[in-house]
């Protein structure tokens, strides 16, 4: 057997990062066993639809590695993969159904289900379509088709014993068949629904193992029994449980972090995101917790996904990203980090180059990079209380005396590089007799106006140049003065 699993993402906006992590483990299944991952997009819901939204799961899936074999852009054999292009092929199946007495005609108006919905509420019961339209005859149900009267096709469910399947996460499923409703099949509008398409797509398509979120774990034996009556072989079924923000809370575009786009803005690396999130419901039952996509595949195995839900920890996703970013090359961090950098330093005048070997392995996420670089192009008003460093033996008297002593050594050098400020700062401080750390620690402050900058003070004087750094120390023993 060939294993051909599938992504079948819904176009209604930014990818979910538990959407994300679906396709993740589809694909690194299909890899690891020399199968064949597909891309459908499954459009029907028309009022959900955002236009782009198909391009976004494009990009986004290309971004983070992952390579489909069929598809929409691609082609394949058993397209089109866009459901809203199949949709003369689905009523014909629901009509078989019928024919069957698997499925039947209901032309209940929405007004009717309103009021019995109200009525079981009323009763404290949970509102399921009573079969109202099974019980009409042959001749009714040909009569209404005839008058025009609008209708849906609905699930012929059963209302006594079990329905058991065997999940490859959870195990064996056993629901009551009298939990099941008589779920739609074809819309008002000659459309299917999602849960229909869905298994005539999956069947004709070949896919032999589906993974979907854990939502779906109590609607799958609806779905075995489309396959039943169709008498086709129903799939091997892999439930993902959700990816959580904590115990409590899911993730939510309120707080800014349930969509995959939510962290690249943020300054995430794809690479990050990927490998985290893969570790998020999910173990490879090693220490071993970076890996290539290559790495994934080989590693990837369905009996450790757990059953709990996945919690996405910001905090750690950080690491994994300060992880990446210090495995850069420095010329990708630097083409990584521009745009960061111009934000606060465009016309400045400041040796990107530089700054960013000083700021590599500070770095944790890009969109913090501006606020950390800042003090380069515009000095922050700043406490004098900076200048007190006990570890130093600083404080306000001893600073200003000691920029007092360094200012017109700084005056004096010419050439102003790294090299020369280093060796001439250094050598006037051990002609002075004084503590390196209390000559450099208030030029530090003096000339970025904080207590954690990249680079030093030698760093920071040369980034800024000569000018800038004389007026900054300057302005310093005015402070205080």
């Amino acid at each position: 057997m060939t294993v051909r699993t599938r992504f079948a993402p819904s176009p209604t906006g930014f990818m979910h990062l538990g959407g994300l992590r679906t396709a993740l483990y589809a694909y690194c299944f299909a890899r690891q066993n020399n199968g064949t991952f597909i891309l459908r997009i499954e459009d029907t819901d028309l009022e959900r639809y955002v236009p782009g939204a198909t391009e976004v799961i494009y990009d986004t899936l290309r971004g983070c590695g992952m390579t489909w074999d069929e598809g929409p852009d691609v082609g394949g054999d058993y397209g089109p993969y866009i459901q809203s292009e199949r949709k003369d092929l689905y009523l014909p199946y629901a009509r078989q159904l019928v024919e069957k007495g698997a499925a039947y005609y209901c032309f209940c108006t929405k007004e009717e289900l309103e009021e019995r919905r109200a009525a079981a509420e009323a009763r404290g019961e949970v509102f399921k379509y009573d079969k109202h339209c099974l019980s009409l005859s042959k001749e009714e149900v040909q009569a209404k088709l005839d008058a025009g009267v609008p209708y849906v096709i609905r699930l012929n469910a059963p209302t006594e014993g079990e329905s058991t399947y065997t999940d490859l996460v959870f195990g064996e499923m056993t629901f009551p068949n009298d939990s099941l409703d008589d779920m739609v099949l074809i819309k008002q509008d000659g459309m299917p629904t999602y849960n229909f398409a869905n298994v005539i797509d999956d069947h004709l398509m070949g896919i032999t193992h589906v993974m979907r979120g854990l939502e779906y774990l109590s609607s799958t034996p609806k779905y075995n029994l489309l396959y039943e009556a169709f008498g086709w072989e129903i799939p091997q079924y892999i439930h993902l449980p959700p990816v959580m923000r904590d115990e409590h809370r899911k993730l939510s575009k309120r707080d800014g972090d349930a969509f995959y786009s939510d962290f690249i803005d943020k300054g995430y690396l794809t690479e990050a995101i990927v490998n985290y999130l893969a570790l998020v419901g999910w173990n490879p039952g090693t220490e071993q917790e970076l890996f290539t996509m290559d790495e994934l595949i080989k590693a990837f195995d369905v009996r450790r996904i757990n059953k709990s839900p996945g919690i996405f920890d910001i905090n750690k996703l950080t690491w994994f990203n300060a992880e990446y970013i210090r495995k850069m090359s420095p010329e990708a961090y630097l083409e990584k980090v521009t745009p960061w950098f111009d934000r606060v330093l465009a016309g400045k005048g400041i040796n990107y180059p530089r700054l960013a070997q000083l700021m590599q392995d500070r770095t944790e996420i890009f969109s913090r990079v501006p606020e950390m670089v800042a003090f380069l192009g515009q000095l922050p008003d700043y406490d004098v209380e900076l200048y007190t460093h006990k570890k130093m033996k600083t404080d306000a008297a001893v600073s200003k005396e000691n920029l007092e002593m360094i200012l017109p050594v700084l005056e004096g050098i010419e050439g102003w590089s790294e090299t020369a400020i280093h060796d001439t700062v250094m050598a006037a401080i051990a002609a002075a007799g004084k503590k390196n750390g209390a000559v450099l620690w208030p030029l530090r402050i003096a000339i970025s106006g904080q207590a954690n900058t990249p680079g030093g003070a030698i760093e920071i004087a040369w980034l800024l140049g000569k000018e800038e750094t004389l007026r900054r120390v300057k302005d310093g023993l005015a402070r205080l003065s």
